[in-house]
């Protein structure tokens, strides 16, 4: 979870939410990933996602049937789709998602007895830490977010103002 939390930090110095993944295979890290939607102007580009493609493609097979993935936070449902189809035997994820997770946290597809896959699923793993890079990262947002609203900011034409017909800009 170490290496997937070094992902996140990456995705967060490039401005995308800090989510990061590591695809392991009889106890070595085949691949990792990390959240780029943004950057990349790729809906499905979530660090499992691409933690999934670079495994497939380093081990020359879409199934992954004696793999272990692990996040720092709780797949969506996209997320937990490929990982069935991947067949991944084991996802192990830090912090639980209470608004898009689909491990337990809003649906549960992996305890789901109509579909054909059923990974074991652990959360939990380094929780604090993975829910600390997530806080840290909206903080800073919101923080960022607030300043550019502030009436400094404002009264100065500074990054967020918008020019009225009375002001020069």
């Amino acid at each position: 979870m170490g290496l997937a939390l070094a992902q996140a930090r990456a995705a967060m110095a490039k401005g995308e939410v800090p989510v990061g993944a590591v695809v392991v295979c009889d106890g070595r890290v085949v691949a990792v990933g990390h959240n780029c939607p943004v950057g990349g102007h790729d809906p499905s580009a979530h660090a499992e996602m691409q933690a999934l493609r670079a495994a497939a493609q380093a081990l020359g097979n879409y199934r992954l049937p004696e793999c272990e993935l692990y996040v720092t936070l709780e797949p969506c449902v996209m997320c937990a789709g490929a990982i069935m189809h991947a067949r991944i035997r084991r996802v192990v994820y830090g912090a639980a998602d209470p608004k898009t997770g689909a491990c337990g946290s809003v649906v549960d597809l992996f305890a789901e007895p109509r579909l054909n896959h059923h990974a074991e699923v652990v959360g939990g793993l380094m929780r604090d830490e993975c829910v600390g890079v997530l806080q840290q990262f909206f903080s800073e947002r919101r923080a960022a977010a607030k300043a550019r609203r502030s009436p400094a900011a404002s009264e100065s034409g500074g990054a967020g103002a918008i020019p009225t017909p009375e002001s020069p800009n």
